[in-house]
C-alpha cells in the first residue's frame, strides 16, 4: 500500500464508496457492482438515486447528504447536466473525493472543453479533487479496490504491475494481455480527460506503492510535464521502472530539407530523449509495453549489462544469437574458467558458446540444467540469465524433470533468470500450475518479445548507475540578455561564453574590405551581415574561397546582389573571415520545445545533413559525458575517427564546446526559440564555429 500522506491516496484507497446514479436498469451501475462483487470489496457502499431505492442489494439515499456515515470517494454517472449538482451534493456531505465517469467534455470539442473548465473550477471551489471525467475509473487490485468499470481478470495473480491509460478500453485489452503472460496487476487505470489529476500524478502515487514494481503507461500526450519529470525523477532514485508506449508517432522525428535546428527536432524525437534522460523506457507495441514492464517487475535492475542463453533447441540458440544485438542485448562470451568448467559437464557435442546448445542430453539427463545454469550465472559480464524450454500449457506436455531442475537452479542463483518459449502464447491455468508446482523464475513467450523486453530491462539498469541533470523545462525570460541579431553578435556571444569561433572582421566599404583583406594569406569567406537575412546563400549574400586582392571587388558584387534580392533589408556590412579547408562539419543547435523546454541536437553539417539525416537530441542542461553521449550515437560516428585522411577529432574538447554552446543558450532565457551554429568546423584538436544564428519568440 502507499503511505496515506499522499495527496491521492485516499482516493485510490477508500474504505467507503458512494455511487452516484446508480439504478438496476443503468449498464454503468451492473458493471460497476459486479466489479465490487468480484474484487470482494470489504468497505462500504451506497447507491445515490433520485429515489434513494436500493440497487442491487446496496442500500440506497435521494442524496450524499443522507448518507449517515463519512464517505470517501463518490463515484459519479449520472448524466452530464446532472453533474454539477451531483459534485456539489457530494461536497456538501464532506466528500473530498469524486470519480466521474460521466462523458461529454474536453472529447467532445469547444463547448465539451467549457463544460470542464467549469466543472474544474466548482471542483476547486468545493475543496474537491476530481478525477476525469470521462474515466472509466481504477482497479486498485493490490488492496481489492475496483472504483471503475473496468472488469476484474480472473483469477488474480500476484500483483506485479500497475497500467496506466489514457484510453479506457487499451487499458482493459492489456490488463488481459497480462493476464495472459502470467502478469499480475497490482493497479489499472483509465485516465479519463485528466481534468485535475494528470497521468504524471498518478505515476507519482504508485512509485511509492510497494506492491507495483513496474509501471506501463499507454500515453497519447503528456499533459503535465513538470509533474511529469518530477515524477519519473523519483521513480528513478528508488529504481521502480516505467515503460511507456506513446502514440501519434506519425509526424517525422527529422526532416532534413533544410540544414536548420527547427526542422530537426521533431516533438516525438523530443520526447525520445526526455525519456531517455529520465531513465524511462519508450516502446511501441502494447505486448513490449506490458512484457518489459512483466519482465522488469520479476527481476528489478539487472546486476550487469549482458545476457546469457542457453537452451536444448540449437534452433532457438541461433535465433537468439541472429536478434540479440539488434534488440541491444549483449552476449558476452564465456570466460575461460567457465569454458573450463562447461567442459566438464557437458557431452562431447555440447559447445561453450554464448547462446550455449546443451543439446538433447538434457532431456536424457535433466539434471544438467541444474549443473550447468550455476555455471553460466557466475559470469560476472551477465547480468540476465535466459533458458529456452517451453511451459507446457495443456496436458501432454509436461516436462517435470527438466523443469524442477531448471526450478531448483534459479533458486539457487543470483542472478536474475527468464524462462522463454520460442513461439509467443497464452500462459493459461494449467501453465501457471506447472511454473508453481516447479518453482520456475519469470516465464516468457517467444524469443523477439522475450530480447525486446531483456534489451529494455539491460539498458534501464546501466541508466540507474548514471547521474543525470534534470530537463531545464522552465526558462525565465531575461530581461538582462543580449538581443542578437546577426551572425556576429552571435558568434561574438559565443566566444564570450568559451566556444570557439572563427576570426571575423566587419567591414563597411570596398577600401575597409581590401584593407582587412590584405591582413589574409590564403582565401577567404565574405558574408552578408543584416539583422533580416537569416539565410544568406538563398540572397546571394556569400561568396567563398575569394583571392585576398578580389576582396574589394567581390564586396561591390555582394551588396549589389542583397540590393536587388532585398531592397528594403537593414545592411550592416560584409564579414570577412578565412576560409577553412580540410576537418568535417557538424551543427550543433539548441531549440526550446514548447512543451519540453530547450533541448540540444548534434549532427553533421553541411551537405550530410541531408545525407544522413542523422542527429542525436538530448535536453538542455548537457554535462561532457552526456555531449559525448550524443555524438557517439550518431550513425556517422565514424567519420569523427577521422575524415578524408584528416586527424580524428578530439572528442573530449568537442563534447566540451557542445556543452558550451548549450551553456550559452540557456543563458539567454526564456525569449530564445533557437540558437544555431552550423557549421562548426573539426580538424582533430581544432574546432571552430563558422557561422550562427539566433531566432528569438515572437511577441504576441
Amino acid at each position: 500500500m502507499t503511505s496515506l500522506s499522499h495527496p491521492l491516496a485516499r482516493l485510490f484507497a477508500p474504505r467507503s464508496v458512494a455511487l452516484v446514479g446508480a439504478t438496476e436498469k443503468s449498464v454503468w451501475t451492473t458493471l460497476i457492482v459486479r466489479n465490487f462483487r468480484d474484487f470482494a470489496y470489504d468497505g462500504a457502499l451506497y447507491a445515490v438515486n433520485r429515489n434513494g431505492v436500493d440497487t442491487f442489494g446496496i442500500k440506497g439515499f435521494r442524496s450524499c447528504r443522507d448518507i449517515p456515515e463519512p464517505v470517501d470517494v463518490a463515484f459519479i454517472f449520472v448524466p452530464v447536466d446532472a453533474v454539477p449538482d451531483a459534485l456539489a451534493d457530494a461536497a456538501s456531505a464532506g466528500i473530498r473525493n469524486v470519480t466521474i465517469l460521466t462523458s461529454g467534455y474536453a472529447e467532445i470539442g469547444e463547448e465539451g472543453c467549457q463544460r470542464q473548465d467549469a466543472l474544474v473550477a466548482q471542483a476547486k471551489d468545493l475543496g474537491v479533487t476530481l478525477w476525469g471525467p470521462n474515466s472509466l475509473g481504477y482497479n486498485n487490485a493490490e488492496a481489492g479496490i475496483p472504483v471503475s468499470v473496468i472488469p476484474a481478470v480472473k483469477p488474480f495473480l500476484p500483483p506485479a504491475i500497475a497500467i496506466l491509460s489514457q484510453s479506457g478500453a487499451t487499458a482493459a485489452e492489456l490488463a488481459e494481455y497480462a493476464q495472459g503472460q502470467n502478469i499480475g496487476t497490482s493497479f489499472v487505470a483509465a485516465t479519463g480527460n485528466e481534468a485535475q489529476i494528470s497521468l504524471a500524478d498518478i505515476i507519482d502515487y504508485l512509485v511509492d506503492h510497494d506492491a507495483t514494481k513496474a509501471i506501463a503507461v499507454f500515453a497519447e500526450s503528456i499533459r503535465n510535464p513538470a509533474a511529469f519529470v518530477r515524477a519519473a525523477e523519483r521513480a528513478r532514485d528508488k529504481a521502480k521502472p516505467i515503460v511507456i508506449l506513446k502514440i501519434g508517432r506519425s509526424d517525422l522525428a527529422t526532416q532534413v530539407a533544410q540544414a536548420h535546428t527547427g526542422s530537426l527536432v521533431g516533438d516525438d524525437a523530443v520526447f525520445d530523449a526526455i525519456c531517455r534522460r529520465l531513465g524511462v523506457i519508450r516502446v511501441t507495441a502494447t505486448e513490449d509495453l506490458v512484457n518489459t514492464a512483466g519482465l522488469l517487475a520479476a527481476t528489478g535492475p539487472l546486476p550487469a549489462g549482458g545476457m546469457s542463453f542457453l537452451s536444448i533447441s540449437g534452433g532457438a540458440c541461433t535465433l537468439v544469437a541472429d536478434a540479440a544485438e539488434g534488440f541491444g542485448v549483449k552476449l558476452p562470451a564465456n570466460d575461460p574458467a567457465t569454458v573450463a568448467a562447461l567442459r566438464s559437464v557437458l557431452s562431447e557435442l555440447g559447445s561453450t558458446l554464448n547462446p550455449l546448445d546443451i543439446t538433447g542430453a538434457a532431456m536424457r539427463d535433466p539434471d544438467l540444467f541444474a549443473r550447468v545454469i550455476p555455471l553460466l550465472a557466475a559470469n560476472e559480464k551477465v547480468g540476465l540469465l535466459g533458458i529456452g524450454i517451453a511451459v507446457p500449457t495443456m496436458p501432454g506436455q509436461s516436462l517435470p524433470p527438466a523443469l524442477t531442475a531448471i526450478g531448483r537452479a534459479t533458486a539457487g542463483i543470483k542472478t536474475p533468470s527468464v524462462l522463454v518459449s520460442t513461439c509467443g502464447k497464452s500462459l493459461n491455468d494449467y501453465a501457471r500450475e506447472a511454473i508453481a508446482e516447479h518453482g520456475l523464475p519469470h516465464v516468457m513467450t517467444g524469443i523477439d518479445a522475450m530480447l525486446r523486453a531483456a534489451g529494455n530491462a539491460l539498458w534501464w539498469s546501466g541508466q540507474l548507475k548514471l547521474a543525470s541533470p534534470p530537463p531545464a523545462l522552465e526558462q525565465p525570460m531575461r530581461t538582462d540578455a543580449p538581443i542578437l541579431s546577426t551572425e556576429r553578435e552571435v558568434l561574438d556571444f559565443l566566444a564570450a561564453k568559451g566556444v570557439p569561433v572563427v576570426p571575423q572582421h566587419l567591414v563597411r566599404n570596398a577600401e575597409e574590405a581590401a584593407k582587412v583583406a590584405a591582413s589574409f594569406t590564403g582565401p577567404l569567406a565574405l558574408k552578408i551581415l543584416s539583422p533580416d537575412i537569416a539565410h544568406k546563400t538563398e540572397v546571394g549574400g556569400v561568396r567563398l574561397n575569394v583571392p585576398p586582392a578580389e576582396a574589394a571587388s567581390v564586396f561591390a558584387s555582394v551588396m549589389a546582389d542583397i540590393a536587388k534580392a532585398r531592397p528594403n533589408a537593414r545592411l550592416d556590412g560584409v564579414i570577412i573571415a578565412p576560409m577553412r579547408s580540410g576537418g568535417l562539419e557538424m551543427l550543433v543547435g539548441v531549440r526550446r520545445d514548447p512543451t519540453w523546454g530547450p533541448v540540444i541536437a548534434v549532427g553533421f553539417g553541411g551537405v550530410l545533413v541531408e545525407m544522413l539525416a542523422d542527429v542525436a537530441i538530448t535536453p538542455l542542461p548537457v554535462n561532457p559525458t552526456q555531449a559525448k553521449a550524443l555524438l557517439t550515437s550518431l550513425r556517422g560516428a565514424k567519420l569523427l575517427d577521422g575524415f578524408r585522411g584528416g586527424p580524428p577529432a578530439d572528442i573530449d574538447q568537442l563534447a566540451q564546446v557542445i556543452v558550451a554552446i548549450g551553456d550559452a543558450a540557456l543563458s539567454l532565457g526564456g525569449s530564445l526559440t533557437e540558437l544555431e551554429v552550423n557549421p562548426l568546423r573539426v580538424a582533430g584538436t581544432e574546432i571552430e564555429a563558422l557561422d550562427g544564428l539566433v531566432v528569438w519568440q515572437e511577441e504576441a
